[in-house]
């Protein structure tokens, strides 16, 4: 039952082999410098809610990073998709679309987890006090899943590179600066809050940074609020993946 995931995932990781310096250089050295630029920068000696920046800081790096992980999953579908048809293999390999989906999905959350453990480190070294728990395993997961799907969708639907930049530039890009990674969602304007209302990092970074650091938010809440999107995306890659069959 469970081949076609594997098979899909075992072909990702061969690919992730080949490049995996770059990979981890890619999730090291931008997290540096923002921690760099704006912990130590602008951030020394400021709070956020009576709590350190660095500390406050440290969970929306590890939510930015890791999405740019797990959706960067969507160039290299696209790429395998446009000009090796590998994706088109898929297609024709007796699996169900499902395993397609699903094997794309867990070799996003694994690209995921790279900066994740990278940023960590960072952490331990000035001392920011994030520990994991239960509670920022089940929130990482649940984020890595959302963005590799968001990912998947986004490679079935373009058509061509330019789209796909078009995509990073225009959503992608906003979403990290106006989603609370950097500065809490709460005291921006009110016009940049209704917009992050329709983020999906706006409600994983702050439920990684409650497992990470505590607060006022609910986590129940947005644990089901992720949830809910999360099943959103699976259909609509379904979807997306009867229609590119067709």
């Amino acid at each position: 039952m469970f081949n076609g995931i594997m098979g899909v995932y075992y072909r990702e990781l061969m690919v992730l082999r080949t490049r995996w310096i770059k990979t981890v250089l890619a999730s090291s050295v931008s997290p540096m410098l923002f921690l760099i630029a704006f912990g130590y920068g602008l951030g020394r000696y400021t709070s956020v809610n009576n709590t350190n920046y660095m500390a406050f800081l440290i969970p929306g790096l590890i939510a930015m990073s890791s999405m740019n992980q797990s959706y960067g999953v969507s160039t290299e579908i696209n790429i395998s998709r446009f000009y090796f048809k590998v994706f088109d293999e898929y297609l024709l390999a007796p699996v169900n679309r499902w395993e397609i989906i699903a094997g794309e999905v867990l070799y996003g959350i694994t690209k995921g987890l790279i900066p994740v453990f990278i940023i960590f480190l960072y952490g331990i070294i000035v001392n920011a006090g994030v520990q994991v728990n239960l509670l920022f395993i089940s929130a990482i997961l649940l984020h890595l899943i959302i963005f590799a799907l968001i990912g998947f969708i986004v490679a079935l639907i373009i058509r061509n590179h330019g789209d796909q930049v078009s995509v990073n530039t225009f959503v992608m890009t906003p979403m990290i600066f106006l989603s609370g990674t950097f500065y809490p969602v709460e005291k921006m304007p009110f016009i940049v809050q209704i917009i992050a209302s329709v983020f999906p990092l706006t409600y994983s970074v702050k439920l990684i940074r409650y497992s990470l650091i505590g607060g006022n938010e609910n986590p129940v809440k947005l644990i089901m609020i992720l949830t809910l999107i999360m099943i959103v995306l699976f259909l609509i890659a379904l979807k997306v993946v009867k229609k590119v069959e067709v």
